[in-house]
């Protein structure tokens, strides 16, 4: 009896391997015959006859932006952001899948009715959950979106949905922080549209952190010398240690991007591009790297910002004194969120300022010393991770 069934496990074995290598012949056979292609040109171009589902996936995507002028709505001054996290739940509310967005801001969720590896694979009613980082609001207000799915039997993989998520519109919740000097009081007054809309007392000695309204627009600061004035940005600024003799209102202020170096995706920045000598940092395009998001949500304008050559410190300067106004900081990673950058300037040999900046992967800080004459500046991160620049803006 046991003879019996050993020669009937060893036949189905030989009759399954059999099986097996016929298929696997046969599959070879239409591959090479796909990849040696159709030797009659008379279906070259012909209109598909058979609509029916295939056997591949389509992304069925979230698209995530940073709502830089806050207005709830994807506009011309919006930039995709990349590394927000998507979730996607069923009808049931049960947790399905999870996406992060890609360097284009889109979280695809994979969607066919064949494919059991796919996120969605039947009709049904799906929530679309985006993370909204802490600190952070939707400005969209529509963070978590309901979209329903329905059979499609001639589509391109059986499923069709009413309509993609509309685009999810993040903004950070912005914020003006420094410290001032010993012995130095000061005032900080936020204003909107040309409106006072609140004022801070800036004690001596002692660091300070206000939260920015929706409506303001520029930030002042009186006493001690220590005036200055600043157009705000859709982005957390960091003054720095405040020290007398900020840069005038009405100086020639000049934007250094990193657009025009080259058009490869990536190159060291050249000493001489925009007058100024460069050490250790490199231009690359915001999308060049796969999956890092620092340096997509870090580009504020064009599309190549410049970082920290494999995290080591970075320089820039030239021999002739120039005003320092602001840099736009971002970490390069979200592996890196929280980095410190530390900002040095030097006026020949002479420290001038010396100012620790937390870094975000997620969206720029604007560090503005508004120093009035610097000949050097130093960028260097507490834990070598690389650095994020972009839009230095400087007085030449």
């Amino acid at each position: 009896m046991a003879d019996i069934i050993l020669v009937a496990l060893i036949s189905a074995l030989v009759l399954a391997g059999a099986v097996a290598i016929i298929a696997i012949a046969l599959r070879w056979r239409r591959k090479r015959r796909r990849a040696r292609g159709n030797p009659n040109s008379a279906r070259d171009y012909a209109p598909r006859a058979h609509w029916a589902p295939t056997s591949g996936k389509l992304n069925f995507s979230s698209f995530v932006y940073m709502d830089v002028d806050g207005d709830g709505a994807y506009g011309v001054a919006d930039r995709p952001m990349a590394g927000i996290m998507v979730r996607l739940y069923d009808e049931r509310g049960a947790f399905l899948a999870s996406a992060r967005s890609n360097a284009a801001g889109f979280a695809n969720f994979p969607m066919s009715s064949k494919r059991r590896s796919a996120a969605i694979q039947r009709p049904g009613l799906y929530r679309f959950s985006v993370s909204v980082p802490p600190g952070w609001r939707a400005s969209s207000a529509n963070q978590d979106q309901a979209v329903r799915i329905a059979d499609g039997p001639e589509s391109m993989v059986g499923l069709a949905g009413e309509g993609l998520p509309k685009p999810v519109g993040l903004a950070p919740g912005r914020t003006a922080s420094g410290s001032t000097p010993a012995g130095m009081e000061a005032t900080l007054s936020v204003m909107g549209r040309g409106k006072l809309l609140e004022r801070h007392a800036l004690p001596a000695d002692a660091a300070f952190r206000f939260p920015l309204g929706v409506d303001a627009d520029e930030i002042a600061i009186a006493g001690s010398g220590l005036d200055r004035r600043l157009k705000l940005s859709g982005y957390p600024i960091d003054l720095g240690l405040l020290a007398p003799g900020a840069l005038a209102p009405d100086a020639p202020l000049k934007t250094v991007g990193f657009d025009d170096i080259t058009p490869r995706g990536l190159c060291k920045v050249p000493s001489g591009h925009a007058g100024v000598d460069w050490h250790n940092l490199n231009a690359m395009s915001r999308d060049h790297t796969p999956n890092s998001e620092g340096y997509v949500n870090g580009n504020v304008s064009g599309a190549y910002i410049a970082y920290t050559s494999s995290g080591h410190p970075a320089e820039f300067g030239r021999d002739a004194p120039f005003g320092f106004y602001s840099v736009m900081l971002t970490a390069a990673w979200l592996a890196s969120e929280g980095e410190l950058a530390l900002v040095e300037s030097w006026l020949g040999d002479e420290a001038v300022a010396r100012d620790e900046i937390v870094l975000s992967a997620l969206a720029p800080v604007q560090y503005a010393p508004m120093l009035q004459a610097v000949t050097r500046v130093r960028i260097s991160t507490r834990h070598h991770w690389q650095a994020v620049l972009d839009d230095l803006i400087v007085a030449l």
